[in-house]
């Protein structure tokens, strides 16, 4: 195993060490588990705004494309088409995000929270959603 900077190879726990993460999502995690963080800092005007439609279409995205690995089943033909819509919604908004879409995404979030649970793509699209407030 290769030392990182103050860890002494071959002394207490293997360590990971994550400087800095800008403008991305990552997850960590091994069979069972895995911890998904998205990260909205940045440098220029409009991140004190918080992130915009442009983002948010993209967890979406992320989230259709995750769930194609999973089963075929009628809650994720249902939560399929909640998520086609509302990309659909943001692709016609242009930069805005339409009230109340963020809390309708949420509330299919919460209402297919089995199916979605061990997906990193939905808890990255839910933590990005708590920047929209509610």
């Amino acid at each position: 195993m290769a030392s990182s900077e103050g860890v002494d190879e071959g002394a207490g726990s293997p360590a990971v060490r994550i400087g800095e993460v800008r403008g991305s999502a990552f997850s960590i995690g091994g069979r069972d588990v895995s911890n998904s963080t998205v990260n909205h800092a940045g440098t220029g005007a409009d991140d004190a705004a918080g992130p915009g439609a442009q983002e948010l279409l993209e967890a979406v995205r992320d989230l259709r494309a995750a769930l194609v690995r999973l089963p075929r089943s009628e809650d994720r033909t249902d939560l399929d088409v909640e998520l086609d819509s509302v990309a659909g919604e943001l692709e016609d908004g242009g930069e805005e995000v339409r009230p109340g879409l963020p809390a309708r995404l949420r509330g299919a979030l919460e209402r297919w929270a089995p199916l979605v649970e061990s997906v990193s793509a939905a808890t990255a699209l839910a933590a990005l959603l708590t920047s929209f407030g509610g």
